[in-house]
């Protein structure tokens, strides 16, 4: 589902600012070579990311789910001087194709690869976190969030994508799917929680802005 007319997409595109060359390389290859390449954040998310990791300049931040590398490097375009960037995936496939594209990038230094199960290696993260971002298994959000929050310092940021999910999150729950359902539910827990303030921004799929109190 397209949540903007294409003509006013494409007038946002012109309008922000270009995507870095690396990407672009990084898009073109995901297009070629990877299962799911829609998957990739893009031009205007990867902006996104990448402008409000420069404004909130953290110093740790946690990306769950990799893929391809494209957000693991706009959010570490925005680290704070010596900060780093630990990026999460199960799939252990991806890993030297994201690794290569942090290296032309250069900011294999400042971004540590992880791989295998999220809900096991987030437990052994012994850091207070600034940001945490979340793009994985949508079954998994309400988990991630509960196992994160704790671990992010007071004022941190937890941005999550896939919110809306091609506008399935308006359908009837009960004929929805699992991951639709998980999203709803997700949505539904950060709303309720009086710990945070969110607002969800229909940025592309939909990306819910959260800041721990």
């Amino acid at each position: 589902m397209e949540f903007i007319e294409p003509k006013i997409d494409e007038y946002v595109l012109a309008h922000s600012e270009d995507e870095p060359l690396v990407l672009k390389e990084l898009t073109r290859e995901t297009w070629l070579k990877a299962i799911n390449p829609r998957m990739l954040a893009g031009h205007l998310q990867g902006r996104t990311l990448s402008m409000l990791c420069r404004m909130i300049q953290p110093k740790v931040v946690l990306e769950i789910g990799t893929f391809t590398g494209y957000s693991a490097i706009c959010l570490a375009e925005g680290l704070a001087e010596n900060g780093k960037l630990i990026t999460i995936d199960i799939n252990e496939e991806l890993e030297n194709f994201a690794k290569k594209y942090f290296v032309k990038a250069g900011l294999e230094n400042a971004i540590e690869q992880r791989i295998g199960d999220a809900t096991k290696i987030i437990p052994e993260i012994n850091e207070e976190l600034d940001l945490v971002f979340i793009d994985a298994d949508k079954a998994n959000y309400a988990n991630y969030y509960d196992m994160v929050l704790p671990m992010l310092k007071t004022g941190g940021y937890i941005i999550a994508d896939n919110v809306l999910w091609s506008g399935k999150i308006l359908e009837d729950y009960e004929k929805c799917d699992v991951d639709t359902k998980a999203l709803i539910d997700f949505n539904k827990k950060v709303q309720e929680d009086d710990s945070v303030q969110n607002v969800l921004f229909p940025i592309r799929d939909g990306i819910q802005l959260i800041r721990k109190k």
